[in-house]
């Protein structure tokens, strides 16, 4: 993610800021890629603290928009958690519009949100035909580590949610191309086979013992869409990594140059080589402070493989290139 300049003055933003140091209210364009000190500013912004400007007074940003159902009020912290989950949702969304996705110049279907918040049972997280289904419970932090732990996941976070279903539904819409779902059988598999059957054969028996070496995840190895869908996820997760170093002035002997901009690298080897090298790194500091590695996995061939092959479809998919 970029560091953006102040409009009204000296010093920087954060993707998140609704006001400058002095306390100036700004709201981020994301067309322009900039934040400006003039409203309209979103309809959500007094509620959950939404920073994008509206199309006119009084209406949704672009992101707020895609909102279809907002989570239940009546229910302990879903308004708090639903602004956790909708600047999560902003950020996922910003990230894929560096690649045109979902932009104004992009022609293609908009997915539609369901944030719920969780009652008595847990929200059940998905993508059905251009609906994402989050849980916006997901952002309590003793309720995603009880997850995480239980799932033996190395990594949990709203976030990621955000990044693992919208790839869903991208290959949902990139499946509409005739020239998308041979190559993407030939790469991940058929998904045409039982997805029910396959995740629950996952549930009850875990993963191949040889997963490491064709996936990013033992999740992955469930089914060709879950694989599809957290190479994807991590694909994004390592593109946005690099452009955030970049961002923040922070320098390596991998960064090809100053101003090197990650989302405009066509050889997604090289992308990929340098944000797993600049993870190794980042890894080493957080361990410093005794925290857990910001990026705590290992990049196999095939699952580097995988990565391009998202890489390629992502960069030109939203254009029809």
């Amino acid at each position: 993610m970029r560091v953006f300049a102040n409009p009204v003055g000296a010093g920087s933003l954060w993707f998140d800021n609704l006001a400058t140091a002095d306390g100036t209210p700004v709201a981020y364009d994301p067309q322009a890629r900039a934040f400006v000190p003039t409203p309209p500013f979103c309809a959500n912004r007094e509620r959950i603290g939404c920073n994008w400007i509206a199309p006119a007074e009084g209406e949704f940003c672009r992101s707020c928009a895609m909102t279809a159902l907002a989570p239940d009020p009546s229910i302990d912290n879903a308004i708090p958690n639903w602004a956790q989950t909708e600047a999560a949702k902003r950020w996922a969304l910003d990230n894929l519009g560096r690649w045109h996705w979902f932009r104004p110049e992009d022609p293609g279907t908009r997915p539609v949100f369901h944030l719920l918040a969780e009652g008595p049972t847990p929200v059940p997280m998905g993508h059905a035909e251009g609906v994402v289904t989050i849980s916006v419970a997901e952002v309590d932090p003793v309720l995603v580590t009880t997850r995480r732990e239980a799932l033996e996941e190395p990594y949990r976070t709203m976030i990621g949610h955000m990044r693992h279903e919208i790839a869903h539904m991208l290959w949902w819409r990139l499946s509409l191309r005739e020239d998308f779902l041979d190559a993407f059988r030939a790469m991940f598999g058929d998904e045409r086979i039982n997805y029910p059957a396959a995740l629950q054969y996952h549930y009850e028996n875990g993963p191949p013992a040889e997963w490491t070496q064709y996936y990013l995840t033992s999740y992955a190895s469930a089914h060709p869409h879950e694989d599809w869908a957290e190479t994807a996820a991590h694909l994004l997760h390592l593109t946005d990594i690099a452009d955030s170093f970049v961002a923040t002035g922070l320098s390596s002997p991998e960064i090809p140059h100053p101003g090197w901009d990650p989302y405009s690298e066509p050889d997604a080897e090289r992308l990929i080589q340098i944000a797993a090298t600049l993870t190794v790194g980042v890894n080493h500091v957080n361990r410093s402070m005794g925290l857990s590695d910001l990026y705590p996995f290992v990049l196999s061939n095939h699952a580097r493989q995988k990565m391009a092959f998202v890489h390629n479809w992502l960069r030109r998919g939203a254009l029809g290139l």
